[in-house]
């Protein structure tokens, strides 16, 4: 009796165990089928950002249609700064990117002008109609205007998310761009090139003007990131977020400091050759203030001649010289003038009136 008791033990203990690693096995894969599900609902936010792309893109024709000549085309920059994997046998293949053209309608083909290079702001982000006022006021003056869509960009893809270089290669595929409109449109000069950018696009025009000297003849920073020691010790670890993943540099700051500092443009500030205007402002909440007097400090330490502003409490904040009000457009009518006295424009703006009613038609 005994013995059947101690089988029918063992066989009930055998049962459980059976029973317990089933649902082990079964958790495990559910946990598996969690976390798989989770990856695809944060991928999908690389499809919501195409759509919106292919939509914005279709808003370029209609806003300036009558004015300009819009394209899209397909460029290449260097291969990425490091491989997103080890056996990657096409890692040296150049990255293709996509990059606007603006052409104002009224060019001579037979007559040459200054090109804008305009790389847009943000971390992640794109070039967008937010600038659409922008653009119609450059087309206005007759500048020829190129932006690129460099790596990191959002609107195309997991895989060009993923080539993110903030303050690396990204702006070797802005200065990509500018060549491309030198090598293919006779009717660019090549000798009244100007970048400009605001923000992280402020960021690219400093290591642009700062690098390259001999491809520009002047810049425009308007509030830009300009030291990312600085930066990040001021931001919260959201920020730090975007330089640690793999696919981007894989190591904080203080692990590798020497690669941020490679990356800042402070740390160029004696290369400066070209005119450089800077504009910040006092009440910046993102790039605050701070580090663009940071910028102004290093330039001025090392002798460089430029200009700059800090603004006082402008309303907009971060982008308080690129919304539509009419104190926004008075101050990016000084730095329309200041890119004049080196670029040469046809069709100069004479007042703000006559800006106004470039962007805004009937605006006085």
């Amino acid at each position: 009796m005994k013995t059947i008791t101690s089988i029918a033990l063992a066989i009930s203990v055998i049962i459980l165990l059976s029973i317990s690693q089933a649902k082990a096995q079964t958790i495990e894969q559910l946990n598996k089928e969690i976390s798989q599900l989770r990856q695809n609902l944060k991928d999908q936010r690389h499809t919501y950002d195409m759509i919106i792309k292919k939509t914005d893109d279709l808003m370029w024709h209609k806003i300036l249609g009558e004015t300009a000549y819009v394209d899209k085309v397909r460029l290449t920059g260097p291969p990425r700064w490091k491989p997103l994997k080890e056996d990657d046998r096409f890692a040296a293949n150049p990255l293709q990117f996509y990059c606007y053209v603006f052409i104002p309608k009224n060019v001579d083909p037979n007559q040459k002008y200054p090109l804008i290079v305009l790389p847009h702001s943000g971390i992640h982000a794109d070039f967008s109609t937010y600038y659409a006022h922008i653009v119609k006021e450059l087309i206005a003056q007759q500048y020829i205007v190129v932006s690129a869509e460099y790596r990191g960009s959002t609107g195309y893809g997991k895989g060009t998310y993923q080539n993110i270089d903030y303050g690396g290669l990204e702006n070797e595929d802005v200065l990509a761009s500018r060549d491309y409109m030198v090598e293919n449109y006779s009717i660019v000069d090549e000798n009244r090139i100007g970048i400009i950018g605001w923000s992280h696009g402020g960021m690219i025009s400093l290591m642009n003007i700062l690098r390259y000297p001999n491809k520009y003849n002047v810049a425009f920073a308007g509030v830009p990131v300009s030291d990312l020691e600085n930066r990040l010790a001021s931001h919260d670890q959201s920020y730090t977020a975007y330089f640690t993943p793999e696919y981007h540099i894989g190591q904080s700051i203080q692990d590798n400091p020497e690669e941020y500092k490679r990356r800042s443009p402070s740390s160029y500030a004696s290369k400066l050759e070209k005119p450089l205007l800077i504009h910040t402002n006092t009440n910046d909440n993102d790039v605050y203030v701070q580090e663009v007097i940071a910028m102004i400090d290093s330039l001025e330490k090392h002798d460089r001649v430029f200009e700059y502003k800090i603004f006082q409490n402008k309303a907009g904040g971060h982008g308080f010289d690129r919304i539509d009000t009419k104190e926004a457009t008075e101050i990016r009518y000084t730095i329309y003038k200041f890119l004049e006295k080196y670029l040469n424009p046809s069709k100069p703006f004479t007042n703000h009136q006559e800006m106004r009613r470039a962007a805004y038609f009937f605006a006085k």
